[in-house]
């Protein structure tokens, strides 16, 4: 018996039944909260007195897909689906467990599953929209974005993650015009802030740019993204010392971040800084393909 759970086995029909009911509804608390922990255990011990249970499964399932225990959380949503066939949350979640997985073909036939049965819920059109990309199929993802967007076009993200994908496809104006929806609905969303500014960098818009890198890091000054973005910005503006150490702050927030260490090394070369340069240029390269 797992530690911290009590041997109840001695208890009516009706009151296992009733404890079951008790740990499930604590464990979505705990869920809410993030204690996975927690939440699995109330579980494990609700599932030992009710093993019937769907809605059980589906919850450890889920627990143990946010802690990356893949393997556990597969078997569970497994049981979860052989209790309720027909559900898409089952489904969806399971699908994201293969996707977190890299068995996208998986993932991909539970989402079509999951949306047969419920067409319209967002997260699982975001999900599947997320494997399309990581196959490559861009055009596909992009119509999943727009789907996801015409059901509900109040949602900032939305807007944000298709901006994302018109950027990763280099359509530009398109990814602003995205952002800018975002940012009607929320000012002051950093993010979109952020990505605004990197596609009008890509534009060669640099002052529009800057204004917004500018905005999103007054909002958010460890947003080592922005730093990053806005301290090429600034090296295209003829600012190399404020742009070196924009990157070295983003640098120093996340010393895998390759492309700061290639946009540093640029510049560090422009300077005639030629030893710091082949610094830069040897760590992005072991960090791309570990020389």
């Amino acid at each position: 018996m797992s530690e911290g759970i009590k041997d109840h086995s001695g208890l009516s029909e009706a009151a296992a039944q009733s404890r079951a009911s008790v740990l499930r509804s604590r464990a979505e608390s705990y869920i809410a909260l993030s204690r996975h922990d927690a939440a699995i255990a109330d579980l494990t011990e609700a599932i030992a007195l009710a093993p019937d249970n769907a809605r059980a499964w589906r919850l450890r399932g889920e627990s143990h897909r946010v802690t990356e225990r893949y393997e556990a959380a597969l078997e569970d949503f497994g049981e979860a689906l052989r209790l309720e066939p027909d559900s898409a949350y089952a489904l969806g979640s399971r699908g994201q467990t293969y996707a977190a997985m890299g068995r996208l073909d998986e993932a991909m036939d539970d989402f079509e599953h999951a949306l047969t049965l419920s067409p319209d819920s967002l997260w699982i059109l975001e999900a599947k929209a997320d494997v399309l990309v990581d196959l490559d199929r861009l055009d596909e993802a992009l119509a999943e974005h727009s789907k996801i967007i015409s059901l509900n076009e109040e949602l900032p993200y939305s807007w944000v993650a298709r901006g994302d994908l018109y950027q990763r496809m280099e359509l530009y104006p398109e990814a602003i015009a995205d952002y800018g929806k975002a940012l009607e609905a929320d000012p002051d969303y950093v993010r979109a802030l952020s990505r605004r500014g990197e596609a009008l960098r890509m534009l060669d818009r640099y002052e529009e740019a800057l204004a917004d890198l500018n905005r999103a890091l007054e909002l958010d000054p460890g947003n080592d993204r922005a730093l990053g973005s806005r301290g090429a910005v600034l090296s295209e503006l003829g600012d190399n010392e404020a742009a070196l150490k924009d990157l070295d702050a983003a640098i120093e927030l996340d010393p895998e971040y390759v492309w700061a260490f290639r946009v540093r090394g640029e510049i560090l070369q422009e300077l005639d800084r030629h030893e710091e340069a082949i610094s830069d240029f040897t760590r992005a390269l072991h960090l791309d393909f570990g020389d």
